[in-house]
């Protein structure tokens, strides 16, 4: 969990200087308590294991070469991580949606009041990889739809489950594969995955974007993080690619 923000010039100068711009106190507890040796050496786990839930029955196909769409699942270095490994995708970026303009910066969203989800910009060739197969995969690896304003050890509004549709159809889309997930009991509990339409998204600063790739020897990324890449792999074998596209490769 992120700890609480008492002088943002202070802490801005401290994450740009050591390069871990977040969840200080989790990863100094977990270096001093185990060793960051044990960190590295350790196998991978994952704190909410991977569900498998069925293809979306209604996700139509495009025959558009480029399209967007934004998802929100917990903290964003791990749903970026995850998608810059999918087939098919030409960029991942991390970002906000759900606030403002004036909001929309890592200081300003940690007080889980402005509105802001950490989320991520997904673009990608729908004639290689769907919608719908993208909803699968965030529904499947990238977090759990039943944990409400939290992912694993984040909590806060900031870290809830949405999905923000860039028209329509995506929205159509959307609504009904959480019903026919719903409808089914795939999860244990229901889901509370929010969809909202007709939010901006804005780019996080530079120092988040491609943190996974970057920061591997992270405890945070280590636990909770490298094994969504993993278990991708596993579940996803067909749109799984092994070299991850980089946003720094994208400009």
């Amino acid at each position: 969990m992120k700890p609480p923000i008492r002088s943002q010039r202070s802490k801005e100068a401290v994450q740009k200087s050591t390069a871990i711009p977040r969840r200080p106190l989790l990863i100094a507890t977990l270096a001093v308590t185990v060793g960051l040796v044990f960190w590295k050496a350790a196998p991978l786990r994952a704190a909410e294991p991977a569900v498998v839930v069925p293809a979306a029955i209604d996700s139509p196909a495009s025959v558009e070469s480029t399209a967007t769409a934004v998802f929100a699942g917990g903290c964003f270095w791990g749903v970026q991580g995850v998608f810059q490994h999918v087939k098919g995708v030409s960029n991942a970026v991390s970002g906000y949606a759900g606030g403002d303009a004036s909001s929309a910066r890592y200081e300003a969203i940690g007080s889980g009041r402005t509105g802001h989800a950490e989320a991520v910009r997904v673009t990608y060739d729908p004639r290689q990889v769907s919608y719908g197969q993208l909803l699968q995969i965030f529904f499947s690896v990238v977090h759990d739809p039943t944990q409400l304003n939290r992912q694993g050890p984040d909590t806060g509004s900031q870290y809830r489950s949405a999905i923000f549709p860039v028209d329509a159809v995506q929205e159509k889309v959307a609504r009904s594969y959480i019903a026919q997930l719903d409808g089914a009991k795939v999860f244990k509990g229901p889901m509370v995955t929010r969809v909202e339409p007709g939010k901006v998204f804005y780019p996080a600063e530079a120092y988040h974007q491609d943190y996974l790739v970057k920061h591997p020897d992270q405890p945070y990324i280590v636990v909770h993080d490298l094994p969504k890449v993993e278990q991708l792999k596993k579940v996803f074998p067909g749109v799984y690619r092994a070299q991850p596209v980089l946003v720094s490769s994208a400009m």
